[in-house]
């Protein structure tokens, strides 16, 4: 256990932001998820910009490496350049 207040303090801040960061991650997997089985090509694409920005997000604050978010909206935009 932590015998400092400041380190008592990041413990308590250090959860914070994990929970903060795991429900943000979980959310952009969800909309992810709903992006990839949509087939109304409309819908898809403006439910693309959300999903693009979340994952920028995501990627600006380190939760997922910038890499994977690129490859993401790369993948999620050549699936709705081939909806019909």
């Amino acid at each position: 256990m932590a015998n400092h207040k400041s380190a008592l303090k990041r413990i308590r801040a250090n959860e914070a932001k994990r929970l903060r960061n795991r429900y943000q991650h979980k959310t952009t997997r969800t909309i992810v998820r709903k992006l990839r089985a949509l087939t109304d090509k409309v819908a898809a694409t403006e439910l693309f910009k959300s999903a693009a920005s979340m994952l920028d997000k995501l990627a600006r604050k380190n939760v997922i490496h910038k890499n994977k978010a690129a490859n993401l909206k790369s993948g999620l935009a050549k699936h709705i350049a081939a909806l019909a």
